[in-house]
């Protein structure tokens, strides 16, 4: 076998263990090529009927067992879902000629890990972004936020699971914010640098593609919705629901988005000797002078995941295979043309302190309407063979319709069949293009 030829049957370790692994697991699973799936993380109760689990910790620092391991279970595709791996070098470890590794290496992760490298990244190649400072020092970013008026956004520069960002309407918050970071250390080591920006106004975006190093296939479009409330108000949490494509960016606004951020994006990385290999995610604000980036994921955002794979069609194990090997020109996917909308079912009190193991029903029960199917991201088994919550994010109800508000409304009903205690989650996913009126919110 040589390393640009997908093998058939194709052996997949896949790792992680939220709901986009389970969207990812569910769309290998509908795959011809595929062999034996194996899985980092059967915790997950969605995750663990559709494969097996892997013996072997998964540990970028120790990673020499998880190698072995690999070799003598035949593993040809690793597929990396979350971050974290991806920052910690699993990519650069696990892959050989024969052996491929879907997921950025260490040094093309920065982009995500490290918002102070994407920013002046930016910079270097004039991508539009909001304006930015780095601080390493709680004494310089209150001087910062003393001698400035604007509206602001706080981060933390490193990896803090979706929530290391704080939207300030006004210095107060901000300082309250830039305290959280530095001396509350309510981040841990990814407030070891913060970023203060501009608080930029518009619609918010997803845009992913996929990347082989050289050819560059953008995947549809998603808005997802971060705030806990409806209405777009509350704590940020790591994502309440997304929907796909959205009507907010037509051809000619991917075109643009295509030429002035992604394809520049590639060319500095390379001009930095960095090859990217993976999908790379922008988040971006839609302003009235254009398209801006809020920031770079360096793998699939989660809940954008379940939509985009609720509606591709394509050999999910070809596609992968293909952009691991600089072979994308040569696989063909396209999308389903309905609509695809998930809605996040959470867990009481997230994203602060949640209670876990209430038990779950209903599930079956919502997967037997039309067009839905349910990813499970904070569930469990118990002792008792029971479905329990496990997580801040429980569910991710995905319907598939012909149009937007139907998507909606079937998600929706499909939630109403399920039920925890303490289960809430947003009605309104999509509504900020379905309700014409409404004004523009700031994210």
């Amino acid at each position: 076998m040589s390393d640009s030829t997908c093998p058939n049957p194709c052996n997949v370790l896949l790792i992680g263990g939220g709901g986009r692994e389970h969207a990812l697991a569910w769309k290998l699973r509908q795959s011809s090529r595929l062999g034996k799936l194996w899985l980092s993380d059967t915790t997950n109760a969605g995750l663990a009927a559709l494969g097996e689990p892997c013996p072997v910790k998964i540990d970028g620092r120790d990673a020499f067992r998880l190698t072995r391991w690999c070799e003598t279970a035949d593993i040809h595709l690793v597929v990396i879902g979350p971050e974290g791996p991806l920052a910690q070098g699993l990519t650069d470890v696990l892959q050989t000629k024969t052996r491929r590794v879907f997921g950025p290496s260490k040094a093309a992760a920065q982009i995500e890990a490290d918002k102070a490298f994407a920013k002046q990244l930016m910079r270097q190649a004039a991508i539009p972004t909001a304006e930015a400072r780095t601080f390493s020092d709680l004494e310089s970013a209150m001087h910062y936020i003393e001698n400035r008026e604007d509206p602001c956004v706080v981060k933390a520069a490193g990896l803090a699971a979706g929530k290391g960002v704080i939207v300030c309407n006004t210095r107060e918050e901000a300082i309250g914010a830039v305290n959280r970071m530095f001396v509350q250390r309510e981040f841990g080591d990814a407030a070891g640098k913060v970023i203060i920006e501009e608080k930029l106004s518009g619609q918010e975006v997803s845009i992913l593609a996929l990347v082989d190093g050289r050819t560059i296939s953008l995947l549809d479009t998603c808005q997802d919705h971060k705030q806990r409330d409806e209405g777009d108000t509350g704590p940020n949490t790591g994502g309440m629901g997304a929907y796909c494509p959205t009507p907010l960016v037509d051809a000619a606004m991917m075109n643009t988005i295509q030429r002035q951020i992604i394809v520049p994006t590639v060319d500095a990385l390379r001009r930095e000797g960095i090859e990217y290999r993976g999908v790379l995610y922008a988040g971006l604000m839609l302003t009235p002078a254009g398209p801006k980036v809020l920031e770079f994921n360096c793998r699939f955002g989660d809940p954008e995941c379940q939509p985009l794979m609720a509606r591709l069609q394509g050999d999910l194990i070809e596609i992968l295979w293909a952009t691991s090997t600089g072979k994308l020109a040569d696989v063909d996917f396209d999308f389903d043309a309905q609509v695809a909308v998930c809605v996040v079912m959470c867990s009481g009190g997230y994203p602060g302190s949640y209670p876990k193991g209430k038990p779950i029903t209903g599930i079956d029960d919502a997967e037997s309407m039309d067009g839905v199917t349910v990813f499970h991201a904070g569930t469990t088994m118990a002792n008792t063979n029971e479905l329990v919550t496990n997580g801040g994010r429980v569910l991710g109800v995905t319907a598939l319709a012909d149009d937007l508000p139907t998507a909606r409304d079937r998600a929706n009903a499909a939630c109403e069949q399920i039920h925890f205690d303490g289960a809430f989650y947003r009605k309104d996913i999509g509504g900020r293009v379905l309700v014409a009126t409404s004004p523009p919110k700031h994210v």
